[in-house]
């Protein structure tokens, strides 16, 4: 069946959103409520991809990150021109997700931070090493490789094998295993919609220390180290696993 291009931006929009909705949204339980851990983000974030590939699979195939849109364009599997709908509709969803929970909160933020200076990472993401900058670069490269390998792995698997309604499932189980396991060193973004439009969001409402216009390039590690590695995965999936013609 045949998309307009209409459905194709509110697909991709609201799958990003979702996701954002649940991930900051299990951020801002944890941080400004203490009610669960760690734990609970990973699953949280999981969650919000699984519902977030719910809402847009079935009108584009649950892009939902630049990332996974741009190592889709670089092996021949995506058309170059649809690019920049995909990305401005994921980019934006981004926004609305973290405005959303921010304002379903914004009397907590009050009490808890009513100046805005410390919890920005509730919407985005922060490095473990602080006075380096290619800690959290390499770990964004090494984590968006990973979950683009394992998202081509999974399609190749389950859906062209006709189990396509398991996909969902094993992506979601795919991000909750990178959090558990790689998640520290930046907050496994591997998504610039996940990390830089919510970045922008805090700047535009005046969070401080929000790692975009504090004067520091904590930006650039989720955002181009997600860019670099999902193409990286899509690359050594294709010279290793990839089904041949």
């Amino acid at each position: 069946m045949q998309h307009t291009k209409y459905q194709e931006f509110m697909a991709e929009m609201f799958g990003t959103m979702f996701i954002l909705l649940f991930g900051n949204g299990v951020n801002a339980m944890v941080s400004l409520f203490n009610l669960g851990g760690y734990t609970n983000i990973t699953f949280g974030w999981g969650l919000g991809v699984f519902l977030g590939i719910l809402v847009s699979n079935r009108i584009t195939g649950a892009h939902l990150n630049p990332a996974v849109t741009l190592a889709l364009i670089l092996t021949k599997r995506f058309p170059l021109r649809k690019a920049p709908l995909f990305i401005s509709a994921q980019m934006l969803g981004g926004f609305l997700g973290a405005a959303i929970v921010y304002f379903f909160y914004q009397a907590k933020f009050q009490q808890v931070d009513p100046q805005l200076t410390h919890s920005a990472g509730i919407f985005t993401t922060f490095p473990a090493i602080t006075n380096n900058f290619m800690p959290g670069f390499m770990a964004e490269i090494i984590a968006s490789c990973i979950l683009m390998f394992g998202i081509l792995a999974i399609v190749e698997n389950f859906v062209n094998d006709k189990a396509g309604y398991l996909a969902p499932f094993a992506v979601s189980a795919l991000i909750v295993g990178i959090g558990m396991s790689f998640g520290a060193m930046h907050g496994y973004a591997m998504n610039p919609a996940r990390d830089f439009s919510p970045r922008l969001f805090t700047a535009i409402m005046g969070f401080k220390n929000n790692g975009l216009t504090d004067g520091s390039w904590i930006w650039a590690a989720p955002v181009f180290g997600s860019l670099i590695g999902a193409p990286l995965g899509a690359w050594i999936f294709d010279l290793t696993l990839a089904k041949r013609a």
